[in-house]
């Protein structure tokens, strides 16, 4: 029985000082996130494929049961939009064969004008994809949400290829207007779309945005504390990763998180104590 919980980065300017030690050289960060969270988003490689050498890096600071969350770059996903894309997909599963098992899944955000039309596309591409990774497909489309007809042609490409769906749940964060220009700047930007709490597979993926106020962000995170604390009574391995707009708490929010679903499965193994931001003191 496992949830791994993170954030969409390892490294914030507001975390130094107060979840990750300051100054620390960059190099250094990702050991000491590793501490707080136990799995992370790999956004950055949606814009560049890191080298080998750079995601050895990766691996040498984490454990082999850190999870990451391996993005597709754009130019596979967007750009191409999963056609002619060999070259750079084999480009991209070298690069990150340093991570071993930490490579969790290969996480495939595909754009919003990516609708139920093009599921066939999905299809031929999921079919196509080496085995030796998971995979996990995020869709924006508002008619996956709306439509019960085109969920389940999605479900289905899913379920054959053995891939999960990943829900980015934003309805606490779009419940009442924004009140901070990091929510402001968010408002524009993210995806409004219905919370859907369905796993395919044994390894289900969330991506959950709050509000700036902790208090919001935990009300609206109720919900999941229940469909995760399900999951691990089936048997399933959930990832949870927890948004801000500012993302300045998350580190600490998704440790809570991890608590709040520990209270309700005291059989759930605590995570581990943090590296101290701060050296310690005798005094």
């Amino acid at each position: 029985m496992r949830l791994a919980v993170g954030c969409a980065m390892w490294s914030h300017r507001s975390w130094q000082g107060r979840f990750l030690a300051h100054p620390l050289p960059p190099n250094e960060r990702l050991r000491a996130y590793a501490s707080w969270c136990d799995a992370v988003e790999g956004n950055t490689t949606f814009y560049a494929t890191p080298t080998r050498e750079t995601v050895a890096t990766w691996a040498r600071q984490t454990g082999e049961d850190f999870r990451f969350l391996a993005k597709l770059p754009k130019i596979i996903t967007h750009d191409r939009c999963l056609t002619d894309v060999d070259e750079p997909l084999r480009g991209f599963l070298d690069a990150i064969e340093p991570l071993g098992t930490r490579a969790h899944a290969v996480w495939i955000q595909l754009p919003g004008a990516f609708g139920p039309v093009d599921v066939p596309l999905l299809t031929r591409f999921l079919s196509r994809l080496p085995d030796g990774h998971r995979y996990a497909v995020e869709v924006r489309h508002p008619e996956f949400f709306a439509s019960p007809r085109a969920a389940s042609l999605l479900e289905a490409a899913l379920r054959t290829a053995g891939a999960e769906w990943i829900p980015f749940d934003t309805t606490a964060f779009f419940a009442s207007p924004p009140t901070s220009d990091a929510e402001r700047d968010a408002w524009s930007k993210k995806p409004r779309v219905p919370s859907r709490s369905v796993a395919l597979t044994d390894r289900p993926i969330v991506r959950y945005l709050g509000r700036d106020d902790t208090e919001q962000t935990v009300a609206g995170w109720r919900p999941w504390v229940d469909v995760v604390v399900g999951w691990l009574r089936e048997g399933r391995s959930p990832t949870m990763f927890i948004h801000t707009p500012d993302n300045a708490d998350a580190p600490g929010l998704a440790r809570r998180f991890h608590d709040d679903v520990r209270a309700r499965l005291p059989e759930l193994d605590a995570l581990p104590e943090p590296i101290p931001a701060q050296p310690l003191t005798l005094f």
